[in-house]
């Protein structure tokens, strides 16, 4: 069993309107397609096999009245209203059935694995299993569990040639995301544990007004920040509480910062 970052869902009212956006900044994202049944549609933009998943609603009733497990996404959605942002994150696994069980040893409330599906825009449907996991009290929430169908070779090959990763995911590359926490030693200490990951050095980022931490994931790191002033972290935290709020690439001849629908986006 490993783990390795897959992709952040950032929702929004209109994937079309985040797609021409990524693309004005030199990022290519496509239409993604359905989730049947759910309510859900979304758009997608590639770095290798991390991306970004624009996640938004066709019908929102539906999606409320699903039936949804605790930890879930769709449950991340209803509660904080349908607000455009960063919501969650998702940690590819290749044994979800080992990942239930040391998620279960770790003292976490484990709910699946499920099977999920997507109808693209030419009628081809893909497959995946989800395991959410939580803890009762905690105000962060833990990412999702996925496992593909398709294992990573083939699903590159298969995406590569579908057009949705693009020559430009071979140069910009899927850095960390940060995260916004109240404290920083004892959220590093529980998610180390958790996830079975290791930490790096306490570090300062003035930007920020920040002290942070970065977790080591591969495909996609884990920062997280606690608040030393006024600054980015600080109002995140007052606004919108423990979460996800920049995502950042690296790899590109360009330099960029731009927010969209709720999320920072950096490319350095």
């Amino acid at each position: 069993m490993s783990f390795q970052f897959d992709h952040l869902v950032h929702f929004v009212e209109e994937p079309k309107k985040a797609i021409k956006v990524l693309e004005e900044n030199g990022i290519h994202a496509v239409e993604g397609g359905v989730h049947q049944n759910r309510g859900t549609y979304n758009a997608l933009s590639y770095f290798d096999l991390s991306y970004i998943e624009f996640l938004s609603t066709y019908d929102r009733k539906l999606v409320e009245q699903t039936e949804h497990l605790k930890y879930s996404l769709i449950e991340t959605l209803v509660q904080n209203g349908f607000k455009e942002g960063f919501t969650r994150f998702a940690i590819r696994t290749n044994d979800i059935n080992a990942s239930t069980e040391h998620f279960r040893q770790k003292g976490l409330e484990v709910y699946g694995p499920v099977p999920l599906s997507r109808k693209r825009p030419d009628g081809s449907v893909l497959h995946w299993r989800l395991l959410y996991v939580g803890k009762s009290g905690e105000e962060l929430s833990l990412p999702f569990i996925i496992q593909w169908d398709e294992n990573d070779d083939e699903r590159r090959k298969d995406l590569i040639e579908r057009g949705v990763i693009k020559s430009h995911s071979a140069k910009i590359q899927f850095s960390h995301i940060t995260i916004a926490v109240r404290e920083l030693e004892k959220t590093v200490e529980k998610w180390t544990d958790w996830l079975d990951l290791k930490a790096g050095d306490e570090f300062i980022d003035e930007g920020l007004q920040a002290r942070c931490k970065t977790l080591e994931l591969q495909g996609g790191r884990i920062v997280f920040c606690s608040p030393i002033g006024k600054g980015i972290v600080s109002k995140v935290l007052e606004k919108n509480g423990e979460g996800p709020f920049q995502v950042h690439f690296t790899g590109g001849n360009y330099h960029t910062h731009f927010e969209l629908f709720g999320g920072q986006y950096q490319l350095a």
